[in-house]
C-alpha cells in the first residue's frame, strides 16, 4: 500500500508537518516515551485511532513498524478556515454541506458528487465519526473528491459557530421539522447540515441551526437515503439562486 506511513517517529513527523492522516493503527500494549508523544499529537489533531494486535499491523507491512501504522487520506484535504475565508471573498451567495455522523463511504461519495455537480463550495465533516476518505469514496464520487474542497475539522460545533460568525445560515435536514424544505430561503450564504441515517444530526449541533426543514414523504417508507436527501436540498438551493439572478 502506497498510502501508509509506519514507525513511531515517521508518523510523528507526518503529524507535525501537517500530513493529512485518515486513521492510525496502534499495537495493543505499546508503551514508551516516544509512543506517548505520538499519543499526545494524535489527540491534538483529532485523528481516529484503533488499537489492534501485532498480526493486524503485520498485514500492512512486514517492515519494522514499531507498532504504529498510519493511513493517509487519498485526497488532499483543505484547511477549514482558509477555505471559508476564500469562499466568502470569491462567491456571492455560497453553499456548503456539513456532514454530521455520515459514516457510510458510499453515501459520503455520493453526497460529494452531488455537491460538486450543484456547485457547492465545500464539504465539511468531523475528524472523528465520519466516513473515511478512501479509494471507495473517491470512486463513488466519480472523482468529485479530487475537485471539491473537503475540510475535516476537530470539532463540528466550533466549525458551525465559525460559519455563523462569517455570515452563513445553517439549515438542518430533520425528519421531525415542520417546515418543508422548499419554504426555506437558500439564496443567502447557506450551510446545509445532514445527519446520520439512524441517529440524525446530533442534538448539540441541531440546536445551533437557524432553521430545520423536512422533505415530505408520500410513500410507505418514511425517510430518504441521506445522499438523496442532500441532493434534493442542494438542488433547491440552485433553483432559488438561479431564480434570484
Amino acid at each position: 500500500m502506497d498510502n501508509i506511513i509506519f514507525g513511531i517517529r515517521p508518523v510523528i513527523e507526518a503529524l507535525e508537518t501537517g500530513k493529512h492522516i485518515e486513521k492510525i493503527y496502534l499495537k495493543q500494549g505499546a508503551d514508551s516515551d516516544l509512543f506517548h508523544q505520538l499519543l499526545r499529537l494524535i489527540k491534538q489533531h483529532g485523528i481516529l485511532v484503533q488499537w489492534v494486535p501485532l498480526e493486524r499491523l503485520n498485514r500492512f507491512t512486514q517492515k519494522n513498524h514499531q507498532g504504529v501504522v498510519a493511513l493517509c487520506a487519498v485526497v488532499e484535504l483543505a484547511d477549514f478556515e482558509t477555505t471559508v475565508e476564500k469562499i466568502i471573498q470569491t462567491v456571492k451567495n455560497p453553499l456548503v454541506v456539513i456532514l454530521d455522523g455520515v459514516t457510510d463511504v458510499r453515501n459520503f461519495g455520493a453526497i460529494a458528487r452531488s455537491a460538486e455537480c450543484a456547485g457547492a463550495q465545500a464539504v465539511i465533516m468531523p475528524a472523528k465519526g465520519a466516513a473515511p476518505i478512501n479509494a471507495d469514496a473517491v470512486k463513488t464520487s466519480c472523482g468529485a473528491l479530487n475537485i471539491i474542497p473537503v475540510c475535516r475539522v476537530p470539532n463540528l460545533k466550533t466549525a458551525i459557530f465559525y460559519l455563523k460568525s462569517t455570515g452563513f445560515q445553517i439549515i438542518a435536514a430533520a425528519e421531525k421539522a415542520e417546515k418543508p424544505y422548499y419554504d426555506a430561503d437558500y439564496v443567502k450564504p447557506t450551510a446545509i447540515i445532514m445527519g446520520a441515517e439512524d441517529t440524525g444530526i446530533s442534538r448539540t449541533n441541531i440546536e445551533l441551526c437557524d432553521e430545520q426543514v423536512k422533505i415530505p414523504v408520500c410513500g410507505k417508507i418514511n425517510s430518504l437515503n441521506v445522499s438523496a436527501a442532500a441532493s434534493i436540498l442542494m438542488y433547491e438551493a440552485i433553483r432559488q439562486k438561479q431564480k434570484n439572478e
